[in-house]
């Protein structure tokens, strides 16, 4: 028989009625206490808890305090990743994030959801499912990014965007739910120079 854990990194519906997640969750919830309320220039010792805390980080990567996270170890961050104030990533399911990511602030991650039928959701059932996030892409601030949900390599997605569905990759996407208005043409490469 499954534990919840292993229901809840499957994908599975499953009850986190305190015991191992629990025990998780509140070990995460001290390490993110003693990163967030460390003096600002000790950016080597926060780096320090967030490469303790998460499954994979590289060597470049900065997050501004506060940030929030549920267990930390299904986050994976690759290199030059940079998030501004406010990041919480709810990561019950891995949370995969490429190459030279800007996260700005106020973003949340949410891999974690419940069961539209009342009665499920009232026993406390719930279940988690992957976020991916590709290489060079762009989040703008207060978006919401929901259970399940790729984004493709040089995306940028607009403030106040709440994504519900796969963003592909060389695009500009905004909006509630998230669509996509344009393509990232060679045009893009002029801003510089006005």
């Amino acid at each position: 028989m499954k534990s919840a854990k292993e229901k809840m990194i499957a994908g599975e519906l499953f009850l986190d009625m305190g015991g191992e997640l629990f025990q998780e969750r509140q070990q995460a919830k001290k390490m993110l206490h003693e990163f967030n309320q460390m003096d600002p220039t000790k950016v080597k010792a926060r780096n320090q808890i967030i490469k303790k805390l998460f499954g994979k980080t590289s060597n470049r990567f900065f997050i501004e305090p506060p940030f929030r996270c549920d267990y930390g170890y299904n986050i994976e961050i690759g290199d030059n990743f940079y998030a501004n104030y406010n990041l919480v990533i709810l990561d019950g399911a891995k949370v995969i994030i490429g190459d030279n990511v800007m996260i700005a602030p106020n973003v949340s991650l949410f891999t974690a959801s419940h069961p539209i039928d009342a009665k499920l959701r009232t026993e406390g059932w719930e279940f988690s499912k992957p976020i991916t996030i590709g290489n060079q892409v762009w989040i703008g601030g207060n978006t919401v990014i929901n259970p399940g949900v790729s984004i493709g390599d040089n995306s940028v997605i607009g403030s106040g965007s709440v994504v519900t569905k796969d963003i592909p990759a060389n695009v500009v996407a905004v909006g509630n739910p998230c669509r996509v208005i344009r393509y990232i043409d060679s045009s893009d490469e002029n801003i510089k120079n006005t």
